[in-house]
């Protein structure tokens, strides 16, 4: 079986790569080529945003999955259907949970939840281009599936709710000296953080899946933690002690400088959100998420 990975370097992808590369998938990553490749890849290098180049460089291919890694907009999914409809047997797009309706009117998030999100450009971009790939697959039979990925770590960047201009691993350096670190709201919200090696189960069971085309899931660990026990954990992790500093979401959304805390806070993270992984499991019967952020 055979399979394209639009980007396919990402904390995300890296780790789905490395599962079909082990379930005997024969992997090709497209990409401009700019990260180093896993071994055993082929590579074809070509700046997917640029579609004549791209095109060119797909003559004579065929890929039984298609996943886009780095689609955002709809422009990039209606790109996606000229270039490989007819082409590809599953077509796998990489929307977001956080296109889930907020603020939330139940707890509890199903793949039937409404999308709707005011707050955040990034999260309507990726409705609007699942819009587009549920119309072609209506109207044209384009073969798709969606998923919506919630908070996925994978050791590379720590898992941290806000931070500044500097990066989340400045979030690490303050703890480390002891400084007072940003918690929005009390802290006692629910988040759910899955680890990549875990979200690659379900992704991977979902690829050359009939059962999946027309089809969108989340993907995420059924373990939840409140902002408070997720810095606990890093900060224990860390020997040291945490100074927490709790500013209301509010207020960081409207004093957030060049830093978007009102997409990332009030468009996501400042809610408490726990997913029903049922769909995801009946679909790929041996999803298990393995991996806990406390272990």
């Amino acid at each position: 079986m055979k399979a394209l990975f639009i980007g396919g370097t990402g904390n995300i992808s890296t780790s789905v790569v490395a599962l079909a590369q082990q379930k005997g998938w024969d992997i090709t990553l497209l990409n401009r080529g700019t990260k180093a490749l896993p071994a055993g890849m082929h590579h074809l290098a070509v700046d997917i945003h640029d579609e004549e180049a791209a095109a060119k460089a797909l003559s004579g291919t065929y890929f039984d999955v298609v996943a886009q890694f780095i689609g955002f907009m709809p422009e990039d999914v209606e790109r996606d259907i000229r270039l490989f409809k007819g082409r590809t047997k599953q077509y796998i797009y990489i929307s977001s949970a956080s296109a889930y309706q907020k603020p939330a009117t139940d707890y509890l998030i199903t793949e039937s939840t409404p999308l709707h999100n005011p707050y955040w450009e990034y999260s309507r971009n990726k409705i609007a281009s699942e819009e587009v790939l549920m119309s072609a697959y209506r109207t044209a039979d384009f073969p798709i599936t969606i998923v919506r990925p919630s908070h996925t770590y994978d050791g590379t960047k720590p898992p941290v709710c806000v931070h500044g201009a500097g990066g989340s691993w400045q979030v690490l350096k303050r703890i480390i000296d002891e400084k007072p670190v940003i918690i929005p709201g009390d802290g006692t919200t629910l988040w759910t953080m899955t680890h990549s090696k875990d979200f690659a189960k379900g992704f991977v069971g979902l690829m050359g899946n009939p059962h999946a085309i027309g089809h969108a899931f989340h993907i995420t660990t059924d373990e939840g933690m409140t902002w408070n026990q997720i810095y606990e954990t890093i900060a224990d992790a860390l020997g040291k002690p945490l100074n927490a500093l709790h500013v209301p979401s509010d207020y960081l959304a409207c004093h957030g400088g060049n830093y978007d805390y009102r997409g990332e806070l009030l468009g996501d993270k400042a809610y408490t959100v726990v997913f029903d992984n049922s769909k995801i499991k009946r679909f790929v019967p041996d999803f298990v998420c393995t991996i806990s952020m406390a272990s």
